[in-house]
């Protein structure tokens, strides 16, 4: 729990008091690989934060190719935003890549913290914020540079990753086919 209270603890100033509260309200909690932290077609109803492990949002296009949209690995929340706020089905998978660890909150518990804690609000409107600048930040180059040019970057920006991912979701991800993918890798050894 040491790692969730050092993450929320960059956004914003919290009391002792606050912090236990916020940590009676979580709970442990693990995803095998392979398996759904939400789905497609239901209501997103926890927000989580990974202590160790990668998930992944994908969905399926109009084609039934799964897609990937991004990762997400240690020391960062994940929830279907949308779906969770407004209690509305979500459209994305979150899949576990690893097995996971996480802290999770039940959306009662997130929405008691909410209207419990002074400014626990901006603090997690300023986690949102970070977040949706990195998914911008991660998406961006993918659309104006070449395949290799993104494999590269994928590298650069999230060495911790790309070990750790099938081959065939980081094809997924850079938009490439996985044959593709391994030509790259192997031009650039």
């Amino acid at each position: 729990m040491k790692e969730l209270v050092e993450y929320i603890l960059q956004f914003g100033s919290l009391n002792q008091q606050q912090i236990d509260l916020i940590l009676s309200k979580a709970q442990e909690k693990e995803i095998s690989k392979d398996n759904y932290f939400s789905e497609a077609g239901k209501i997103s109803v926890e927000v989580g934060f990974i202590v160790d492990g990668i998930m992944r949002v994908c969905y399926y296009n109009n084609k039934g190719e799964e897609i990937t949209k991004y990762f997400i690995d240690e020391n960062n929340l994940v929830v279907d935003l949308e779906s969770f706020e407004n209690s509305i089905c979500s459209s994305a998978y979150v899949q576990a890549v690893t097995d996971c660890k996480m802290i999770v909150f039940s959306k009662k518990d997130w929405e008691e913290l909410l209207n419990t804690i002074i400014g626990w609000d901006k603090i997690v409107h300023k986690i949102i914020n970070k977040a949706l600048i990195q998914k911008v930040a991660r998406r961006s180059p993918l659309v104006s540079e070449d395949a290799t040019t993104r494999y590269l970057s994928f590298m650069e920006m999230f060495p911790q990753v790309i070990n750790r991912v099938p081959l065939s979701y980081l094809a997924s991800y850079l938009g490439i086919t996985q044959s593709s993918l391994s030509r790259i890798r192997k031009n650039i050894r």
